[in-house]
């Protein structure tokens, strides 16, 4: 199958899928989901579905229960959509991509405030080593 084929159903994969996760899905488990891409393979056969849960861990977890039983629901969406001969069996995939890329934010920021601090610290302690140039020439006067 054509490369640029598989891509166009994999965008409508994912936008159904979204769409109706976000509008459409009841399940009151189902909650704070971002569907981040969607994967088809070549025959049409499977359709991976990536998804993105902020939350805890548990949360995260009865929100991928919650999609894998509205998994079958997902798939008529899709099948309405689609003009193909089969229509791709949907499997939700947790996306850690989005989790990980604002815990190395947040280091990222605290690192940066460390240093900002550290640099503050020593540009003090040099100014209190250093005599004042006041001082230095009133004591020449003398």
């Amino acid at each position: 199958m054509k490369s640029h084929r598989l891509a166009r159903v994999s965008e409508v994969v994912r936008e159904v899928a979204a769409s109706t996760i976000l509008f459409e899905i009841k399940d009151p488990r189902v909650k704070n989901v971002t569907v981040t891409r969607a994967e088809v393979a070549a025959d049409l056969q499977h359709a991976k579905v990536y998804v993105s849960i902020m939350g805890t861990e548990r949360e995260q977890q009865l929100t991928m229960h919650g999609l894998a039983s509205a998994a079958g629901f997902v798939q008529t969406k899709i099948a309405a959509q689609l003009t193909t001969r089969f229509v791709p069996h949907i499997s939700f995939i947790l996306d850690e991509g989005v989790k990980k890329s604002i815990e190395i934010s947040r280091l990222i920021r605290e690192e940066q405030e460390q240093s900002r601090a550290d640099a503050e610290a020593r540009a003090a302690a040099e100014r209190s080593e250093q005599p004042d140039s006041a001082e230095g020439s009133a004591n020449r006067a003398d």
